[in-house]
């Protein structure tokens, strides 16, 4: 039987890739929902392709283009965050996919856990901003959470069959980005379009400028805290520049097991689709005679202060590892617009985990809330 999924964020990288597994695999799953921020032309493609039961468009004046051209098609078009959000608690799927970027994603993360719904989690953010909250509404509603990060995909497939209590650190692989060899003295004239230029992936704007400052591996610490459960002192950063091990387990005697592919997201996305299977599939393998040599070093918290913030937010715990979040997401924003230098960002983030009125266990308004702070703190203090 067909397994029902609906689709967040399905005109961004993570969603254009699910729906490639998907078409691969199309007897195996039907598309209930997908939703757009405002790529109009996109979805309407995707709608008329995969025949939603329904689709929702934030934006309200693209909302409209998408309504009147789906009008004769029995396609419903939902509007706004409202709509977002309703998608995002519908019942009548098997498996939702999170591919929504930034803070956005965190409440359809929420809502989804409440309706115990299975989530497939591309939306770090979700685990990072309300990690304590997130696992404990699935341990009441029975749902689970299938990582989609290349990284995470690679240590739960590592666990597969081990017991926690065996292992003795996880170990999170990151390529160094396009300044991993850069002069630190020259980080002060790096480029929005310097940082865009990812060495081995291919990803959305703001995750690519996370590769770049290497936050993105500090959210991906504080999101592997949440989702395996293992102290922060047994999560540890490799810089591996090629990008062919995605992460690694060692176990208590020794032993290391690590995951390897090429660098394509069709293949975490695919494995949290069909888990507990590996589904047959048609994209580029590793080949190991060609691949070349395979290379590891420590990561320089000089050149990437934001890795070191990520682990002190997570000692200090409460609303800290949302403060970074949050100022961290808008900081990259104004970067891109080219209002504040490249090290600012670590700069207001530091800055804001000091600043922010600290709260040990905060409700998720108390969190919306704080984005709106997070916010304003980085327009006030940009240059």
């Amino acid at each position: 039987m067909a397994k029902n999924i609906s689709i967040l964020g399905s005109t961004g990288s993570i969603g254009v890739n699910a729906l490639n597994v998907v078409n691969h695999l199309s007897d195996d799953f039907k598309v209930k929902y997908l939703t757009a921020y405002k790529n109009g032309d996109k979805l309407i493609e995707q709608a008329l392709t995969f025949r939603p039961k329904a689709v929702a468009v934030v934006d309200e004046n693209v909302a409209k283009i998408v309504e009147e051209r789906l009008k004769t098609e029995k396609i419903d078009v939902l509007v706004g965050r409202e709509g977002l959000l309703e998608i995002a608690g519908k019942t009548d799927v098997d498996l939702m996919l999170n591919g929504l970027v930034g803070t956005s994603g965190m409440e359809p993360t929420v809502i989804a856990a409440k309706s115990g719904i299975d989530i497939a989690l591309s939306n770090k953010e979700s685990l990072v901003m309300a990690g304590d909250i997130i696992s404990n509404i699935c341990e009441e509603s029975g749902a689970t959470l299938f990582p989609v990060d290349s990284e995470h995909s690679a240590i739960w497939q590592c666990l597969v069959g081990e017991h926690m209590e065996d292992v003795s650190k996880i170990i999170l692989t990151g390529s160094g980005g396009p300044f991993r060899t850069r002069p630190i003295n020259s980080f002060s004239e790096i480029t929005p379009e310097e940082a865009l230029n990812h060495p081995n992936w291919d990803m959305g704007s703001k995750i690519t400028i996370d590769s770049a400052t290497m936050m993105n591996k500090g959210l991906e610490v504080i999101e592997a805290y949440w989702l395996f459960k293992t102290p922060v002192e047994q999560i540890e950063i490799v810089i591996h520049p090629q990008s062919i091990i995605h992460s690694m387990v060692e176990m208590k005697d020794g032993s290391v097991k690590a995951q390897l592919g090429v660098p394509d997201m069709k293949v975490p996305i695919q494995y949290a689709l069909t888990y507990p299977r590996h589904s047959e599939a048609s994209w580029e393998r590793l080949d190991l005679t060609t691949c070349g040599d395979l290379t590891f070093q420590p990561p320089d918290t000089n050149r990437f202060p934001c890795i070191q913030l990520a682990f002190d937010s997570l000692e200090k715990g409460g609303t800290t590892p949302a403060v970074l979040n949050v100022v961290n997401e808008y900081s990259v924003y104004q970067f891109l617009d080219n209002k504040i230098k490249f090290m600012d960002i670590p700069k207001l983030i530091e800055k804001a985990m000091d600043l922010h009125h600290w709260i040990e266990h905060p409700s998720l308004e108390d969190l919306i809330h704080l984005e709106k702070w997070g916010e304003t703190f980085v327009s006030e203090n940009s240059l």
